[in-house]
């Protein structure tokens, strides 16, 4: 079964949001890990991307934005991925970034939410969080 660990941020900022997702591809990527992060704005994802470069001194996050749903099906080597749409297979950990609680996130061994304070972001946070422990899934809080 999936487990769902949700870390919550004190602030609003939607860069220390960001941030965080950042790290937590990489600790994700330097244990083996394959991780998608997933999002419904292709947008957020291209920032994420570019974040992912440099957001560490002398660190490196090996990643790939996937344009299509057609290019995450295939064997890409690259540990994280960034995606609007279905992830490939070979994914362990999921990140995900969308407002709801993606249809496919089962398939993964970890899922992580990552919640700030703005309004819309603990909100929907809420409701993905309700969703999971109606549906049985063990929870984990992590207060950053």
């Amino acid at each position: 079964m999936t487990r769902v660990d949700f870390y919550l941020l004190s602030c609003a900022d939607p860069q220390e949001r960001l941030q965080l997702i950042c790290k937590l591809a990489e600790k994700a990527m330097g244990f083996g890990q394959k991780v998608c992060i997933h999002g419904k704005n292709p947008d957020e994802l291209k920032i994420l991307d570019d974040k992912l470069w440099d957001f560490r001194a002398l660190s490196f996050a090996a990643h790939r934005l996937i344009e299509t749903d057609a290019d995450g099906v295939s064997g890409n080597e690259d540990p994280i991925h960034l995606s609007c749409g279905e992830p490939a297979i070979d994914r362990n950990v999921l990140i995900n970034l969308d407002t709801v609680v993606p249809p496919f996130f089962s398939r993964f061994e970890r899922t992580l939410e990552v919640v700030n304070r703005h309004p819309d972001i603990q909100r929907a946070g809420r409701e993905r969080y309700l969703y999971y422990k109606q549906r049985g899934y063990p929870l984990q809080h992590h207060a950053m």
